[in-house]
């Protein structure tokens, strides 16, 4: 019979007056966990299950605007946002910590990464990219990217899940609709607005080749929304880093095709 998986520990930290909702699950190597545009650290259940046996402890938190932390006032750009992760991290003692963001979060880990380097030990980017400078994704995809819609509709996200996240979901687009974690806290109308607010002519393109943080690029084949070139762009132009192409991966292979996955960035965090 496995052992059973250690409870998660969840508060709402007060962090520079915003209200941020944060979870820690397992001990060992900190890894703090960031989020995509929208979604609430409750997506990362699959992920996180197969991850604790491994030895980490799992910190995972709400974006403002996402999940159960409100939207900031006023409205946090992409340092802001990099600064309050940051601020988790002192508020649970720790120095420093691997992170892995994805997709909007590899975002704001790119931040980090870049203002606070003393306290990435390593670094994980999946489905993401370098902003503008990067390769825009498919018109077809972005538009359902607009509002926060399929964190709302079951029966929505169903119906583009293939033209939206590609991989996995072309095969099964019933899968994400039955990831109840996805509609437990939709984000408000606003709350979405003030996250596309904070990635709107964003870039890292001038600044990755001075992020010396050694960094594992993992980016699926099938992705509409951040095509494979983005890593390949990235990967070129941070000093440390490698790139890993998910065969068959659409933009949420973290969540479906996650024992890969978590098997690449283990080995990596372990190297």
């Amino acid at each position: 019979m496995p052992a059973a998986l250690p409870p998660t520990r969840i508060r709402v930290l007060s962090l520079d007056g915003t209200p941020v909702r944060v979870s820690v699950r397992g001990e060992g190597r900190p890894l703090l966990l960031v989020m995509g545009i929208g979604a609430s650290l409750d997506m990362w259940g699959p992920f996180e299950e197969a991850m604790l046996p491994l030895g980490y402890q799992l910190i995972s938190f709400d974006l403002p605007g996402a999940g159960g932390s409100p939207p900031a006032f006023p409205p946090l750009r992409m340092r802001g946002l990099a600064a309050l992760s940051v601020r988790v991290l002192d508020e649970l003692g720790l120095a420093s910590a691997d992170v892995l963001g994805v997709s909007f979060g590899g975002v704001v880990a790119q931040e980090i990464a870049h203002r606070a380097p003393d306290r990435v030990r390593r670094l994980v980017l999946c489905a993401t990219g370098p902003g503008v400078g990067g390769v825009p994704g498919k018109p077809t995809a972005l538009v359902h990217m607009v509002t926060p819609r399929r964190y709302k509709s079951p029966d929505y996200a169903q119906r583009i899940a293939a033209v939206l996240y590609g991989g996995q979901a072309r095969v099964d687009p019933t899968m994400h609709a039955r990831m109840t974690s996805r509609f437990m806290r939709p984000p408000s109308a606003y709350g979405y607005l003030t996250q596309l607010f904070a990635i709107t002519g964003w870039t890292s393109v001038p600044w990755l080749c001075r992020v010396k943080v050694p960094t594992l690029i993992l980016n699926g084949d099938d992705d509409p929304i951040v095509p494979l070139i983005n890593g390949r762009i990235m990967a070129a132009l941070l000093p440390e880093a490698r790139l890993h192409v998910v065969r068959g991966g659409g933009h949420l292979f973290l969540l479906d095709q996650t024992h890969e996955a978590v098997g690449l960035v283990d080995a990596f965090l372990s190297a």
